[in-house]
């Protein structure tokens, strides 16, 4: 059994991945085996400050031990859940962890900022751990079966559509929008070279250009009827898929345990930089009129 430490409790994350890693609260259906959370600090928080007393009380309840300091955790865990809804801290959340060779999964938005990001890199390759971050909406069972499929043919495009909600620690896209961009990200594979992006109240739709031609986009909704969702143009076929989200937290659950387990990231770091870069190039872009920005990583 893995044992994990989790930090920051800012996130309904926090008690949806403890409900299911720690099989109480839930349904059967959705428990995940291998690890299990085994102590916890509830952090603070710049963002969401107010969810911390009562996933704080929820986790209690579920009888995982509650630490004061973070470092209290070193040398009671096997691997480390980053939890904190801001990325802005994940470098300095993580970091003790990693110094400490212990592996981390950092929740979404890995970072928010490209220098970040490749800081977080460097260091778990310095360490040699495993690293990990990913929306759950990368591991829908239906995206995934059907991007596993050979039949739909070569993948030429896409638009992914979701919420985008903005926040100040979260600047544009990677607060909310990150869960879209994952989904863009799942279907087209890296290698984009540039993005266009245009930025209104209601809306931001970005467009990367790929290093093969190839055009995908994005629509970050915050005005009208919303939801996830992703049409995906192939040489054969246009498909459009919605994305549920009922078995979203059991899917990544399951790849942050075979991290754990195997001490390879299901998801190459060097995507997740690249989705940075991307998020980045994207803010910068509706910030300037739609002006294109290289994806420099």
């Amino acid at each position: 059994m893995i044992k994990l430490g989790m930090l920051d409790f800012d996130s309904s994350h926090s008690v949806e991945f403890t409900k299911r890693l720690n099989h109480v609260d839930c349904p059967e259906e959705q428990w995940v085996n291998g690890a299990k959370v085994v102590i916890a600090c509830p952090g603070e928080s710049k963002m969401s400050p107010e969810r911390i007393p009562g996933f704080r009380d929820k986790i209690k309840s579920y009888g995982v031990p509650l630490v004061d300091k973070p470092t209290d955790m070193i040398g009671k865990v096997d691997g480390m859940l980053i939890e904190s809804v801001d990325g802005s801290v994940h470098l300095e959340r993580a970091r003790p962890f990693l110094e400490a060779g212990i592996p981390c999964y950092v929740d979404k938005p890995f970072t928010c900022s490209v220098d970040d990001a490749r800081k977080l890199i460097d260091l778990s390759e310095k360490k040699k751990l495993p690293i990990f971050s990913s929306s759950s909406l990368r591991y829908v069972p239906e995206l995934v079966e059907y991007l596993n499929s050979p039949a739909h043919g070569k993948v030429v495009g896409c638009v992914s559509y979701g919420p985008a909600s903005e926040s100040l620690q979260n600047p544009g896209l990677f607060n909310y929008g990150i869960h879209a961009i994952e989904v863009l990200y799942a279907v087209m594979g890296p290698g984009c070279v540039r993005v266009s992006s245009t930025h209104e109240k209601g809306t931001d739709m970005a467009t990367g250009t790929w290093k093969d031609g190839r055009i995908a986009s994005i629509r970050g909704i915050r005005s009208g009827r919303s939801g996830f969702g992703v049409m995906i143009f192939t040489d054969k076929e246009i498909k459009p898929l919605t994305l549920p989200t009922n078995n979203i937290y059991r899917e990544l659950l399951k790849r942050i345990v075979s991290m754990f387990e195997t001490g390879k990231a299901p998801l190459a770091p060097a995507e997740t930089l690249e989705i940075m870069a991307f998020i980045e190039s994207a803010n910068t872009s509706g910030a300037n009129h739609g002006a294109p920005v290289e994806v420099k990583i």
